[in-house]
């Protein structure tokens, strides 16, 4: 993503050329996940971000005073508040987006969308797929980064972002590896994380064993399988159920002779900052190793 330079004389080439995808008129041309390409006559002056994850980059990116509307699950940073809710889960009011007549939308192809029905009406859309890697985290960045005509902003964030992941793994290097069950959905029908997900990767940055590391995605799971594997430490980003999730885990039939039980070693994890693919998730990282490994930080 973030691409090495060639020789001294290439730099001198390329000095010399217009910059890849923009005219005299500095117009420029990006192209989103689907493969939908989209030219600017000028960088966008109003955004509208309908994906929390996506708001979120705008603002690292030091774009957040040019966004006009976003999702009504938008709550970080806390100017986002202040900003009209065009878009609820599954319904995007498209007729008030086009009222405010945005210069961008960022939206996302995965999932139940409407954003056929956004290119529809005339809306520009620039659309992310769903990250399952850091790496898809820093490339939407990226990408967002480029789509608003800032692309050295996104090389910088990113690279701040992998400079703060790096000290964090380099810290909890010598530790003794400790085991970890991530809970996502409680009971009766729990679900964690497993490999090709950007949590799992973000357990192994914070030198974590996740115990369910032999599936893949986000699966569902049987109270079994979780005490036969027996980890040192749960963690869980429940939190819309009525019940206290760490309790209801506790008392969980048979669960009592876990280690994590026994010893008292769960922890409820902030969702908005564990579960969203954007800036942030540097600082999930962060919690995940300090909780674990207190005395190293």
């Amino acid at each position: 993503m973030l691409a090495a330079c060639g020789s001294n004389g290439a730099e001198q080439e390329q000095d010399n050329a217009q910059e890849p995808g923009k005219t005299e008129e500095e117009s420029y041309m990006v192209k989103d996940a689907r493969g939908v390409e989209l030219t600017f006559e000028e960088p966008p002056e109003t955004i509208i971000s309908i994906l929390p994850s996506n708001t979120e980059i705008v603002f690292a990116l030091g774009q957040g005073d040019k966004v006009i509307g976003v999702s009504d699950t938008d709550v970080y940073p806390e100017e986002v508040q202040d900003i009209e809710v065009v878009a609820e889960y599954q319904n995007i009011n498209v007729e008030r987006m086009l009222e405010l007549d945005p210069d961008i939308v960022l939206g996302f192809e995965y999932g139940n969308n409407d954003m056929d029905s956004l290119e529809e009406v005339g809306l520009p859309v620039y659309a992310i797929d769903g990250a399952s890697s850091m790496e898809d985290i820093f490339s939407d960045i990226q990408g967002i980064a480029d789509a608003l005509a800032i692309s050295e902003n996104g090389e910088v964030l990113v690279s701040e972002m992998q400079e703060e992941l790096d000290k964090i793994t380099e810290t909890v290097a010598e530790a003794d590896e400790r085991s970890v069950y991530f809970e996502i959905s409680p009971s009766p029908d729990i679900w964690t994380l497993g490999t090709g997900t950007f949590q799992h990767e973000m357990l192994e940055a914070a030198g974590l064993q996740n115990v369910f590391d032999d599936v893949e995605d986000w699966v569902g799971i049987s109270d079994e399988q979780v005490i036969e594997r027996n980890p040192e430490l749960i963690f869980t980003t429940v939190h819309y159920t009525d019940e206290d999730p760490l309790e209801e885990i506790s008392n969980r039939a048979g669960w009592d002779s876990i280690e994590a039980i026994e010893n008292d070693e769960l922890e409820l994890m902030p969702p908005d900052i564990m579960d969203r693919p954007g800036p942030r998730i540097i600082e999930a990282v962060r919690i995940l190793a300090e909780t674990a490994y207190p005395d190293l930080f």
